[in-house]
Protein backbone atom coordinates (compact mmCIF):
# COMPACT_ATOMS: atom_id res chain seq x y z
CA UNK A 1 0.00 0.00 0.00
CA UNK A 2 1.22 3.27 -0.93
CA UNK A 3 1.37 6.15 1.77
CA UNK A 4 1.95 9.72 1.11
CA UNK A 5 3.67 10.54 5.16
CA UNK A 6 6.68 12.15 5.24
CA UNK A 7 7.83 9.93 8.07
CA UNK A 8 9.90 10.58 11.35
CA UNK A 9 13.20 11.88 10.38
CA UNK A 10 12.38 14.33 7.66
CA UNK A 11 13.00 17.72 9.04
CA UNK A 12 10.47 20.14 8.55
CA UNK A 13 7.75 17.87 7.18
CA UNK A 14 5.29 20.53 6.42
CA UNK A 15 7.57 22.77 4.48
CA UNK A 16 9.33 19.57 2.69
CA UNK A 17 5.53 18.40 1.49
CA UNK A 18 5.17 21.03 -0.57
CA UNK A 19 8.41 20.71 -2.41
CA UNK A 20 8.27 16.86 -3.34
CA UNK A 21 6.48 13.92 -2.84
CA UNK A 22 7.53 10.82 -0.81
CA UNK A 23 5.38 7.30 -1.07
CA UNK A 24 6.38 4.22 0.21
CA UNK A 25 5.67 0.43 -0.65
CA UNK A 26 6.21 -2.41 0.82
CA UNK A 27 8.81 -5.05 -0.01
CA UNK A 28 7.03 -8.87 -1.32
CA UNK A 29 7.39 -11.76 0.94
CA UNK A 30 10.93 -12.84 0.02
CA UNK A 31 12.14 -9.57 0.73
CA UNK A 32 10.60 -8.68 3.62
CA UNK A 33 12.97 -10.43 6.10
CA UNK A 34 15.70 -8.22 4.69
CA UNK A 35 14.23 -4.73 3.28
CA UNK A 36 11.86 -2.17 5.69
CA UNK A 37 9.86 -0.90 2.58
CA UNK A 38 10.67 0.87 -0.84
CA UNK A 39 10.51 5.06 -0.83
CA UNK A 40 9.90 7.26 -3.95
CA UNK A 41 10.89 10.67 -3.68
CA UNK A 42 9.74 12.81 -6.98
CA UNK A 43 9.04 16.30 -7.24
CA UNK A 44 9.15 18.82 -9.98
CA UNK A 45 10.57 22.38 -9.13
CA UNK A 46 11.22 23.68 -12.16
CA UNK A 47 10.48 27.96 -12.43
CA UNK A 48 11.32 27.60 -8.22
CA UNK A 49 14.28 27.59 -6.64
CA UNK A 50 16.20 24.32 -4.71
CA UNK A 51 14.86 23.21 -2.16
CA UNK A 52 17.71 21.62 0.77
CA UNK A 53 16.01 18.95 2.65
CA UNK A 54 17.47 17.92 5.62
CA UNK A 55 16.98 14.19 7.56
CA UNK A 56 17.58 12.57 10.79
CA UNK A 57 18.93 9.24 9.59
CA UNK A 58 17.70 6.08 10.88
CA UNK A 59 20.28 3.45 11.86
CA UNK A 60 19.74 1.86 8.40
CA UNK A 61 21.78 0.94 5.21
CA UNK A 62 20.12 2.45 1.81
CA UNK A 63 20.14 1.30 -1.34
CA UNK A 64 19.45 4.69 -3.70
CA UNK A 65 18.60 4.09 -7.68
CA UNK A 66 19.43 8.05 -8.61
CA UNK A 67 21.51 9.95 -10.79
CA UNK A 68 24.05 10.60 -11.70
CA UNK A 69 24.89 6.79 -10.31
CA UNK A 70 23.30 4.61 -7.81
CA UNK A 71 24.66 4.18 -4.60
CA UNK A 72 24.75 2.51 -1.27
CA UNK A 73 24.27 4.47 1.49
CA UNK A 74 25.70 3.32 5.25
CA UNK A 75 23.76 5.13 8.45
CA UNK A 76 24.16 8.65 8.60
CA UNK A 77 25.14 9.43 12.08
CA UNK A 78 24.96 13.30 10.95
CA UNK A 79 22.43 15.23 9.46
CA UNK A 80 21.76 13.85 6.14
CA UNK A 81 21.16 16.52 3.65
CA UNK A 82 20.11 16.47 -0.40
CA UNK A 83 19.45 19.35 -2.83
CA UNK A 84 16.62 18.84 -4.99
CA UNK A 85 17.08 21.11 -8.27
CA UNK A 86 14.70 20.68 -11.23
CA UNK A 87 12.66 17.74 -12.01
CA UNK A 88 13.49 14.08 -11.30
CA UNK A 89 12.99 10.99 -9.14
CA UNK A 90 14.71 8.72 -7.00
CA UNK A 91 14.09 4.99 -5.38
CA UNK A 92 15.37 4.16 -2.27
CA UNK A 93 15.21 0.63 -0.87
CA UNK A 94 15.61 1.03 3.17
CA UNK A 95 17.26 -2.12 4.93
CA UNK A 96 16.28 -3.33 8.06
CA UNK A 97 18.55 -2.97 10.54
CA UNK A 98 21.21 -5.57 10.11
CA UNK A 99 18.93 -6.66 6.72
CA UNK A 100 21.95 -5.31 4.27
CA UNK A 101 24.83 -7.55 5.64
CA UNK A 102 23.45 -10.96 3.71
CA UNK A 103 23.67 -9.27 0.49
CA UNK A 104 27.66 -7.53 1.38
CA UNK A 105 28.30 -10.58 3.09
CA UNK A 106 30.73 -8.87 5.56
CA UNK A 107 30.44 -6.21 8.51
CA UNK A 108 28.58 -2.93 7.85
CA UNK A 109 30.38 -0.73 9.97
CA UNK A 110 32.57 0.58 6.97
CA UNK A 111 29.92 1.90 5.68
CA UNK A 112 28.70 4.54 8.23
CA UNK A 113 28.78 8.13 7.10
CA UNK A 114 29.85 6.64 3.47
CA UNK A 115 27.94 5.86 0.51
CA UNK A 116 29.42 3.74 -2.35
CA UNK A 117 28.96 3.19 -5.94
CA UNK A 118 26.27 0.53 -6.26
CA UNK A 119 27.49 -1.27 -9.36
CA UNK A 120 31.40 -1.62 -7.46
CA UNK A 121 29.48 -3.59 -4.99
CA UNK A 122 27.03 -5.62 -7.21
CA UNK A 123 27.76 -5.14 -10.72
CA UNK A 124 26.07 -4.10 -14.37
CA UNK A 125 22.91 -5.00 -13.06
CA UNK A 126 22.40 -2.46 -10.94
CA UNK A 127 23.06 -0.27 -14.07
CA UNK A 128 20.53 -1.41 -16.05
CA UNK A 129 17.75 -1.58 -12.90
CA UNK A 130 18.35 2.19 -12.34
CA UNK A 131 17.66 3.00 -16.01
CA UNK A 132 14.44 1.09 -16.05
CA UNK A 133 13.34 2.73 -12.54
CA UNK A 134 14.40 6.23 -13.45
CA UNK A 135 12.96 5.98 -16.81
CA UNK A 136 9.72 4.94 -15.49
CA UNK A 137 6.72 6.79 -14.47
CA UNK A 138 4.53 4.08 -12.56
CA UNK A 139 5.10 2.87 -8.85
CA UNK A 140 5.06 -0.82 -9.96
CA UNK A 141 7.50 -0.97 -12.30
CA UNK A 142 9.61 0.94 -10.14
CA UNK A 143 9.41 -1.19 -7.53
CA UNK A 144 9.09 -4.47 -9.27
CA UNK A 145 12.82 -3.76 -10.72
CA UNK A 146 14.30 -2.92 -7.69
CA UNK A 147 13.18 -6.75 -6.51
CA UNK A 148 13.93 -8.37 -9.09
CA UNK A 149 17.47 -7.25 -8.99
CA UNK A 150 17.55 -7.61 -5.06
CA UNK A 151 16.57 -10.86 -5.28
CA UNK A 152 19.40 -11.90 -7.65
CA UNK A 153 21.50 -10.76 -5.09
CA UNK A 154 20.43 -12.61 -2.18
CA UNK A 155 21.92 -15.98 -0.99
CA UNK A 156 20.17 -18.88 -2.60
CA UNK A 157 16.38 -20.03 -2.51
CA UNK A 158 17.44 -22.59 -0.25
CA UNK A 159 19.44 -20.85 2.08
CA UNK A 160 17.17 -19.58 5.32
CA UNK A 161 17.18 -15.47 6.59
CA UNK A 162 20.01 -15.31 8.66
CA UNK A 163 18.50 -15.10 12.29
CA UNK A 164 20.93 -12.80 13.97
CA UNK A 165 19.58 -9.90 11.21
CA UNK A 166 16.55 -10.52 12.29
CA UNK A 167 17.68 -10.61 16.25
CA UNK A 168 19.09 -7.23 15.27
CA UNK A 169 16.32 -5.69 13.99
CA UNK A 170 13.97 -6.58 16.95
CA UNK A 171 16.86 -5.31 19.43
CA UNK A 172 16.53 -1.71 17.25
CA UNK A 173 12.43 -1.83 17.31
CA UNK A 174 12.94 -2.46 20.74
CA UNK A 175 14.63 0.63 20.83
CA UNK A 176 12.70 2.62 18.43
CA UNK A 177 9.47 1.86 20.47
CA UNK A 178 10.83 2.29 24.03
CA UNK A 179 11.46 6.17 24.63
CA UNK A 180 12.45 5.34 28.51
CA UNK A 181 15.52 3.19 27.38
CA UNK A 182 18.28 5.59 27.89
CA UNK A 183 21.16 3.60 28.39
CA UNK A 184 22.94 0.85 26.72
CA UNK A 185 23.09 -1.13 30.13
CA UNK A 186 19.83 -1.17 30.51
CA UNK A 187 19.06 -1.45 27.47
CA UNK A 188 21.35 -5.10 27.66
CA UNK A 189 19.52 -6.18 30.35
CA UNK A 190 16.10 -5.49 28.90
CA UNK A 191 17.25 -7.91 26.12
CA UNK A 192 18.88 -10.17 28.36
CA UNK A 193 22.49 -9.87 26.68
CA UNK A 194 25.53 -8.87 27.68
CA UNK A 195 26.25 -4.92 26.61
CA UNK A 196 29.78 -6.51 24.81
CA UNK A 197 27.89 -8.93 22.62
CA UNK A 198 25.00 -5.64 21.99
CA UNK A 199 28.18 -3.78 21.39
CA UNK A 200 29.61 -6.48 18.45
CA UNK A 201 26.18 -7.15 17.03
CA UNK A 202 25.45 -3.78 16.12
CA UNK A 203 28.74 -2.66 14.41
CA UNK A 204 28.58 -6.26 12.44
CA UNK A 205 25.08 -5.99 11.39
CA UNK A 206 23.83 -2.08 11.98
CA UNK A 207 27.23 0.25 11.83
CA UNK A 208 26.73 2.27 14.49
CA UNK A 209 26.55 1.59 18.61
CA UNK A 210 23.83 0.56 20.52
CA UNK A 211 24.67 4.26 22.54
CA UNK A 212 23.77 6.25 19.18
CA UNK A 213 20.36 4.44 18.22
CA UNK A 214 19.76 5.31 21.89
CA UNK A 215 20.30 8.41 21.52
CA UNK A 216 19.02 8.90 17.47
CA UNK A 217 15.59 7.40 18.50
CA UNK A 218 15.16 10.34 21.27
CA UNK A 219 16.51 13.00 19.12
CA UNK A 220 13.80 11.45 16.52
CA UNK A 221 10.90 12.05 19.31
CA UNK A 222 12.04 15.40 20.04
CA UNK A 223 11.88 16.81 16.34
CA UNK A 224 8.94 15.07 16.29
CA UNK A 225 7.17 16.97 19.12
CA UNK A 226 8.92 19.95 17.83
CA UNK A 227 7.27 19.42 14.26
CA UNK A 228 4.46 20.36 16.01
CA UNK A 229 4.59 23.96 16.74
CA UNK A 230 5.38 25.64 19.85
CA UNK A 231 4.05 25.98 23.09
CA UNK A 232 6.04 22.18 24.27
CA UNK A 233 6.88 21.84 27.94
CA UNK A 234 10.99 21.21 26.86
CA UNK A 235 11.83 20.60 30.08
CA UNK A 236 8.89 17.99 30.65
CA UNK A 237 10.33 16.08 27.37
CA UNK A 238 13.96 16.54 28.27
CA UNK A 239 13.21 14.33 31.67
CA UNK A 240 10.74 11.81 29.60
CA UNK A 241 13.61 11.45 27.30
CA UNK A 242 16.22 10.89 29.79
CA UNK A 243 18.30 13.87 29.66
CA UNK A 244 19.74 15.12 32.67
CA UNK A 245 17.55 18.99 32.57
CA UNK A 246 16.44 21.00 29.45
CA UNK A 247 19.75 22.64 28.77
CA UNK A 248 21.47 18.72 28.09
CA UNK A 249 18.60 18.27 25.51
CA UNK A 250 18.96 21.80 24.17
CA UNK A 251 22.37 20.89 23.60
CA UNK A 252 22.27 17.22 21.97
CA UNK A 253 18.96 19.14 19.99
CA UNK A 254 21.16 21.45 18.20
CA UNK A 255 24.86 20.19 18.23
CA UNK A 256 22.79 17.94 15.67
CA UNK A 257 20.19 19.76 13.83
CA UNK A 258 22.10 22.90 13.76
CA UNK A 259 19.31 24.56 16.23
CA UNK A 260 17.87 24.51 18.88
CA UNK A 261 14.39 22.78 19.86
CA UNK A 262 12.49 26.17 20.94
CA UNK A 263 14.20 27.67 17.75
CA UNK A 264 13.25 25.04 15.43
CA UNK A 265 9.42 24.84 15.99
CA UNK A 266 8.83 28.50 15.77
CA UNK A 267 10.48 28.11 12.53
Amino acid sequence: MTTPEMGRGVLRPALAATRFELLREEPGAALAPYVDFYWIVRWDLRGRPPHEQKVLSHPNVHLVFEEPESAVYGVQRGVFTRVLRERGQVLGVKFRPGGFRPLLGSSVADLADRSVPAAGLFGPAVTAAERTILGASDVSTMTATAETLLLSLLPGPDTAPDPVAAEVAAMVERITASPSLFRVDQLADDLGVSVRRLQRLFAEHVGAAPKWVLRRARLHEAAARADQGVGIDWAALAADLGYSDQAHLTRDFTATVGASPARYAGE
